[in-house]
Parts: C-alpha cells; sequence; structure tokens
C-alpha cells in the first residue's frame, strides 16, 4: 500500500520541522516538504508532534514466569511507552559463558513483540583479547564494563584491547560500581582520559537505565540510521503526540518523560501498534537486531 503522511511537525534534537513522507510497503519511500502532485491516499499529521520510536536502554531484563506477567511487562514498559526496540545485556564473569548466555537471553525473548538488540556486561578483567575476538565472533554491538576504582582500569593492556577491538568496534560503555560520589567522579575522569588518549570506540557516561538512548549513543552502537530515524530508505516506526501550546519547543526524552499520556499512535515497521486505548499485541513479532556495524556513523555527543 502507498500513501503519503503530510504536515507532520518531525521532532528531533529539540528542533521541529514540517516534513512530509511518501510510504511505501511500510517503509519511507520518499522525504520532502510536500508532494502536490501526487494523487496517493493522505494522511494530515499536523495536530500531532511526530518522533521516532524510541530506543531504550533497559539493564536488567527480567524473565517472566508467566506469558501474562511478560504480556503485561511488554504493554506497560514498552508499547504504552513508544518503545519498539530496547537494547539490554546479558551478565557474565567468565570468558565461557557468553555464548551460553545470549543463548538463554534470546529464549527469553522468544515471545517479545518489539525489536531487540543484545550487549554484555562484564569486569574490567574481561577486557582481553580472547573475549573481545569471541564478542566479535558473537556480534556483539556493546561491551559494558563495570568499573570497581581507578587502579583497575590503570591496569588494563589499552592499547590491546584497541587492536582487538577492530574492525567490529564495539563501544566500551562505563557502569561506575562505587557508591560514593567523589570516587564516581574519579572513575568517570579517568575513564574519559583514557578512551580519548587510546581512541576507543566508547562512550563517555553511564547509561540512565529505563530512558531512550540519545541518538549519539545509537549510532555508535550501530542502532542509528537503521532504527530511530525518519528518512527515506528506512523502516516506518513512529510515535504521534497530541500538540499542545506547552510543549512547542521540547527534547525528545522530556517528551518521552513527562508527556505520555500525549502519545496516541505508535506505529512499528509500518504496522499499527496502539491507536488510542486499542493496541496490537503479536508474541513472538519482535525481531533480534543484528548489528553489521557498530561505530562506522558518527554522532555528536
Amino acid at each position: 500500500m502507498t500513501y503519503i503522511i503530510e504536515n507532520a511537525n518531525v521532532l528531533k534534537n529539540g528542533i521541529q520541522t514540517v516534513s512530509s513522507f511518501l510510504i511505501e510497503n511500510g517503509r519511507i519511500s520518499s522525504v520532502r516538504d510536500a508532494f502536490p502532485m501526487y494523487r496517493y491516499m493522505r494522511m494530515d499529521a499536523s495536530s500531532y508532534i511526530m518522533t521516532p520510536s524510541h530506543v531504550r536502554y533497559i539493564k536488567d531484563f527480567p524473565i517472566h514466569q508467566t506469558v501474562k506477567e511478560g504480556k503485561a511487562f511488554y504493554i506497560e514498559e514498552m508499547i504504552l511507552k513508544g518503545c519498539m526496540t530496547f537494547l539490554t545485556t546479558v551478565a557474565i564473569n567468565y570468558e565461557h559463558q557468553l555464548h551460553d548466555e545470549l543463548m538463554k537471553m534470546r529464549t527469553n525473548l522468544l515471545n517479545c513483540p518489539v525489536d531487540y538488540i543484545i550487549g554484555v556486561q562484564i569486569p574490567v578483567r574481561l577486557l582481553k583479547q580472547s573475549f573481545i575476538l569471541q564478542s566479535k565472533h558473537e556480534k556483539i554491538p556493546a561491551i559494558f564494563v563495570e568499573i570497581k576504582d581507578v587502579e583497575e582500569l590503570e591496569a588494563v593492556p589499552w592499547g590491546w584491547v584497541r587492536e582487538a577491538l577492530f574492525p567490529y568496534n564495539s563501544p566500551l560503555i562505563p557502569i561506575f560500581t562505587a557508591e560514593d560520589p567523589k570516587e564516581r567522579m574519579l572513575q568517570s575522569k579517568k575513564w574519559v582520559q583514557l578512551m580519548e588518549a587510546h581512541r576507543l570506540p566508547s562512550v563517555k557516561e553511564e547509561l540512565e537505565d529505563g530512558l531512550p538512548l540519545t541518538y549519539s549513543t545509537q549510532a555508535k552502537i550501530g542502532i542509528f540510521p537503521f532504527k530511530s530515524h525518519l528518512h527515506h530508505g528506512f523502516e516506518l516506526s513512529y510515535n504521534f503526540y497530541l500538540k499542545s501550546r506547552e510543549i512547542t519547543k521540547i527534547e525528545e526524552l522530556e517528551l518521552y518523560r513527562y508527556h505520555s499520556e500525549r502519545l496516541i499512535i505508535s506505529v512499528h515497521k509500518g504496522r499499527v501498534i496502539r491507536a488510542g486505548d486499542d493496541l496490537s499485541f503479536k508474541p513472538g513479532s519482535g525481531e533480534y537486531v543484528m548489528i553489521k556495524t557498530p561505530s562506522y556513523y558518527q554522532l555528536a555527543d
């Protein structure tokens, strides 16, 4: 089916632009200011703020004991929040656990109705060539590193780490475990210094559990522009929020956190998932997103 979404108030990085989209077979065929000469069916989006569907980070993905429990989680934590893709991790302490834990997570997500990406969470001591080669073989697009103190960071052979990461270049993402704010600040400062000094693919700060990923972080992991991007040639996944005077100038994160009641339509790969109070829940329709090239696209932090 071919149709046009016109007069859409597209929000990205706090800036709204008015665009029209030519949609063919569930994908964005073209993006222009308008399509005045086309005779396809039109949908007027002028009453809404349009955003790409959110890509959310979930640190510890729960194991659902019942189908009912899983359905409630996906509806409350994903669909009703406009999240059609999420990033989660498997936590391992030893190299040999990686493959089995990945398979366990993918089994846990068999009934998932939205798309998902799986990273790995490790202690600093696993940052060595053998583990990195294994993670590259498994196509792990993000390596979360648990950091207890500055000394263990200084002991890592970062030059070897950089060589081992190339050319797949999964970004390293910090998890600071210290409770003392001063110690966490020291760890954060040292992390940034080391990442910059060794020119490592990395994220400077911790990711906030439960919140959407920034476009910069998505690009480093390899999610952007294939997800969360309204541009020609890519999938049609978006949210419609009702417009109002108080949200004419707003960032996507603010819209997500404080105006969820205005989210009324969510579309995932051309299929309407939510329209008002009506939800389309299809267990198992979510797909594992295989990241081919992390860190390929670069966006400013």
